[in-house]
């Protein structure tokens, strides 16, 4: 078992590498002092979620890395979301920008698209957007312009990586349900299916939208699929299907559906396969969030994006399914869970 690195280009002579991407030395910055700094952050999960919590509270963390102390120099105002209900998400963008933050953090699309809607103003850094250019956040990746940049996560090109891993590991699979929640991810249609269905053709498959917007509807969507020999899943980054893994994992099981999911902690969880790069960003937000308030405009810091990522296999699953995973793909994995 092994780990690759992550690497990362960036444009700044002062960056380093970390986590795959560009982060400035904290002690390059002269630590600011005197007043309190207000900082907004706008989640999109409800406050009961237990991710949610574990994303939000790498923020003060980093933050006192950069010499910004929550209690102290520092004061984090958060607002939570309810994922796929807009109104709610409004209301508590609202109730954010009411308190007049300097800097506002977004956990990812539907939360930034609410923020945005709020403000063209006050500077926004999304800490998880998949498609920052097409969702009208950023003019480009370069200089995203006007008020909001921050961290996405995949690149479109992997949505194809998806369909190869998931017929090396289950080559029986000749037909995929693409797996999203079109309020939460709205996304998926443009920036990952036409890749994901051109590798799909290459390799014989049939690839179609299986969208979902309930948890009956994942039982009812997955039995589905796997009503017929030969069906597999595709989940697509999607907060909704993150919210609901453990649902969603259980049901890919008794279905007996092979499946590859874009995070690590789904296939730790008992998810087959996982590619993707490393979810909680919300450190690197806080990157931004301190050169922000030091100065800085964000329509002139760049989106940044990981340019490698994590392989991680399910031994346990693959016997489960009866699926006899090739040694050259082991020998890939960055780990192999037995």
């Amino acid at each position: 078992m092994r780990r690759r690195d992550f690497v990362r280009v960036t444009g700044g002579a002062a960056a380093t590498l970390a986590g795959g991407f560009a982060v400035w030395p904290a002690a390059s910055l002269a630590q600011q002092s005197g007043r309190v700094r207000r900082i907004g952050v706008l989640m999109a999960y409800p406050e009961s979620n237990p991710e949610g919590q574990t994303l939000i509270a790498a923020l003060p963390q980093a933050l006192r890395k950069l010499g910004r102390t929550e209690g102290g120099n520092v004061r984090i105002e958060v607002r939570w979301g309810a994922l796929d209900d807009g109104a709610a998400m409004s209301r508590s963008a609202k109730e954010l920008l009411a308190l007049e933050p300097e800097v506002i953090v977004t956990q990812n699309t539907p939360a930034t698209a609410a923020m945005r809607q709020q403000t063209n103003s006050v500077p926004i850094v999304f800490a998880l957007v998949s498609d920052p250019v097409g969702s009208g956040f950023a003019e480009s990746l370069a200089r995203p312009g006007g008020n909001v940049t921050g961290f996405t996560n995949l690149v479109p090109s992997l949505a194809g990586k998806w369909v190869e891993l998931l017929k090396e590991i289950a080559p029986n699979v000749v037909r995929v349900g693409i797996l999203s929640n079109p309020i939460t991810a709205p996304y998926v249609t443009r920036f990952y299916e036409p890749a994901l269905k051109a590798a799909a053709q290459t390799l014989a498959v049939n690839a179609t939208s299986a969208f979902v917007h309930t948890v009956p509807d994942l039982e009812t969507t997955i039995s589905g699929i796997a009503r017929e020999p030969g069906g597999g899943l595709i989940v697509m980054p999607d907060d909704f299907l993150n919210a609901h893994y453990e649902e969603l994992i259980a049901l890919a099981a008794r279905s007996r559906l092979p499946a590859i999911y874009p995070w690590r902690f789904l296939a730790e969880a008992g998810g087959l396969i996982s590619y993707g790069s490393e979810r909680n960003q919300f450190p690197l937000a806080a990157v931004y969030v301190d050169r922000i308030l030091r100065g800085e405009r964000p329509g002139d810091l760049p989106v940044q994006a990981p340019t490698k990522y994590q392989l991680i296999v399910n031994l346990k699953t693959a016997k489960t399914l009866g699926l006899d995973v090739p040694a050259l793909l082991q020998q890939r994995a960055d780990e192999v869970i037995e």
